[in-house]
């Protein structure tokens, strides 16, 4: 059984936590839906000067606007083939938070050099980054991203350093407690820490066929541009 994660990560996949490696070969081959339901324990935001960035992107499913803590939440991996052919898992977050749920949005593809995951952010695809992926000694998946880049109309450009952000994200198995445990961190190579959430989750498998993309879960546009 294949998936663009495991083709991506190569042999390494194999030395994920088994719950890991069934999460992660969600996709058209397993014809699997994953749902995760837990609550982050705390989202945070970095230097004041962050949050008019984080409330703009927060317009399109870009990160989240909003800070809290013990905040519900679901996350979405539904797999489908998007308007390109490409096979596209989602990873779509839903945080809910008081005066009214937030999303974060992101869509997976395999880059065209099999290598690493292409990510692209929120409702219009404006923003990809390249995931590189790796396991943990522990068992645990690490992912840090690469080159980011801004896709709108005719223009490409690659988003500089200087206002971009690093991010980490680290998924674990807990066996004691039978729930998945994520870090995500959001930094920028001057300013520091700008964004970040940590908590747990459950997750319950479905089939695709029977289940399906519900509506508002693809992106509005599809960016073909890698």
């Amino acid at each position: 059984m294949t998936s663009i994660f495991r083709t991506a990560m190569g042999e390494a996949f194999e030395q994920l936590h088994p719950r890991l490696r069934r999460r992660f070969s969600v996709g058209l081959d397993s014809g699997e839906v994953c749902t995760g339901h837990g609550v982050m324990d705390r989202i945070w935001h970095g230097p004041a000067f962050v949050k008019p960035f984080l409330a703009l992107g927060g317009s399109r499913n870009i990160l989240v606007p909003r800070t809290g803590r013990d905040v519900p939440f679901t996350i979405e991996n539904v797999p489908y083939a998007d308007s390109h052919g490409r096979e596209t898992v989602t990873f779509v977050r839903t945080f809910a938070l008081p005066g009214g749920p937030r999303r974060f949005d992101a869509t997976m593809v395999l880059a065209p050099e099999g290598d690493r995951v292409l990510d692209y952010l929120g409702t219009h695809q404006h923003l990809a980054s390249d995931l590189h992926l790796s396991a943990e000694p522990d068992g645990s998946l690490l992912i840090r991203s690469g080159e980011h880049r801004f896709r709108e109309g005719p223009v490409d450009v690659r988003v500089p350093d200087l206002i971009g952000g690093d991010a980490e994200v680290r998924e674990s198995y807990d066996d004691a407690t039978g729930r998945f445990r994520i870090r995500v961190r959001v930094t920028n190579r001057r300013f520091g820490p700008l964004f970040g959430y940590e908590g747990s989750f459950t997750a319950h498998y479905s089939d695709v066929r029977s289940h399906g993309v519900r509506a508002g879960l693809r992106p509005v546009r599809e960016e073909i541009r890698a």
